[in-house]
């Protein structure tokens, strides 16, 4: 078997590894579920995580909310894109919130306002 092979074979399962330990959950409540509905804010298509800040409707005034989404490559694959959500656009999301109760959480799901489910492959 050729060494130089092997090698980068051990390599490239430590480097994964690697990587995915710094990707902790702990801070999300994955016991728990949250749905929110408003308006997008921002919709930021960056590595490592994809965001969308959503703004929802409090007493005091519109709440801003930072929702935690994979890397693009992951949700390309189940059918977003750069351009799937807007500034403006209105939807519901459910997330797994945050532990220490901030306005944040891990995304789960979302749906237009026309009740189609967004950027899922069907």
């Amino acid at each position: 078997m050729n060494r130089g092979r092997v090698l980068i074979g051990v390599s490239a399962l430590l480097f994964t590894l690697q990587s995915l330990a710094h990707h902790s959950g702990a801070m999300f409540d994955d016991k728990e579920s949250t749905t929110l509905s408003g308006t997008v804010k921002d919709y930021q298509w960056t590595n490592p995580h994809c965001w969308i800040q959503v703004l929802v409707p409090g007493a005091q005034g519109p709440i801003e909310w930072s929702i935690e989404m994979g890397s693009p490559a992951q949700l390309f694959r189940g059918g977003w894109k750069r351009g799937t959500l807007k500034p403006g656009d209105k939807i519901t999301v459910v997330i797994h919130p945050m532990r220490d109760g901030t306005n944040g959480g891990l995304f789960v799901s979302a749906i237009g306002p026309e009740g189609n489910p967004i950027g899922s492959r069907t």
